[in-house]
């Protein structure tokens, strides 16, 4: 196994570690991932926001903005892992979540499962570990505009769809 980066959490949760996946390349997540892609009308009704999170340099492809998400523990459900990780990352409570789909990024050897979810009244979320370097709530018209992690770079306009509500609900 390969140190650690500097700054990185020294605890471990036992789903975490990568996975060799069959696409060649390779996931973090030995039993899949999964994260939380929260939104709620603009303040000003003209709209939508969704919380994003800036991960840390020493992450894989620090620096980049996606969403809270990570590693699902064994026989952790999708829903549960992304309700764990946006707590511990964004200090986001499952009481203030509305689950709403989910949408399954499955290559067989490994899944990637984003929790499409709405806010329930009012919420401040905030950087709650070491992996987040920001949390923000983003305009969906602004997102594009953040230097993004891949894969949520290459899932976000059909993502940006479903929240905005021309797509419908998978």
């Amino acid at each position: 196994m390969a140190p650690e980066p500097q700054g990185a959490p020294r605890h471990r949760s036992p789903g975490d570690g990568w996975v060799e996946c069959t696409c060649g390349r390779r996931h973090w997540g030995l039993h899949g991932a999964a994260g939380l892609l929260l939104a709620r009308r603009s303040p000003d009704g003209s709209g939508w926001d969704v919380v994003l999170q800036h991960r840390a340099l020493w992450s894989d492809q620090g620096g980049t903005w996606g969403i809270p998400g990570g590693a699902r523990a064994p026989g952790e459900s999708a829903v549960g892992a992304a309700l764990r990780e946006a707590g511990e990352e964004a200090g986001i409570e499952p009481s203030s979540v509305r689950v709403l789909s989910t949408q399954v990024l499955d290559h067989g050897t490994w899944s990637y499962t984003t929790i499409r979810a709405e806010a329930i009244g009012s919420l401040d979320p905030r950087p709650t570990d070491t992996e987040s370097l920001e949390i923000a709530w983003v305009s969906t018209r602004a997102v594009v505009d953040r230097p993004l992690l891949a894969a949520f770079a290459a899932a976000w306009p059909g993502l940006r769809a479903q929240v905005e509500g021309s797509a419908p609900v998978e």
